[in-house]
């Protein structure tokens, strides 16, 4: 499980890179790479890091589903992932 301060530090720069996109496009179209400087760091898309959304595990995430490798094989032999079923052969 992850600590809240690293859930929480991602949900920011995700409201970030949301507030500046389009400054950033419009930055970017006309080239002023000295503006794009002034911008804050976490306005970066590039910064963002994919979670797990129960846990917050950071590795094994699959993107599909939005969830780590563990909780995806936990939920999907519960049963409550829809159209995923234990393979057999």
């Amino acid at each position: 499980m992850a600590k809240e301060s690293m859930k929480a530090r991602e949900v920011k720069r995700a409201r970030m890179v949301a507030r500046y996109a389009a400054k950033r496009a419009a930055l970017k179209a006309a080239g002023d790479y000295e503006a794009l400087d002034k911008l804050p760091r976490n306005a970066s898309p590039v910064r963002q890091h994919n979670r797990c959304k129960l846990t917050g595990r950071p590795r094994g995430y699959m993107r599909t589903f939005g969830l780590s490798r563990n909780m995806f094989r936990k939920m999907a032999l519960e049963g409550k992932i829809p159209g995923v079923t234990k393979a057999s052969w």
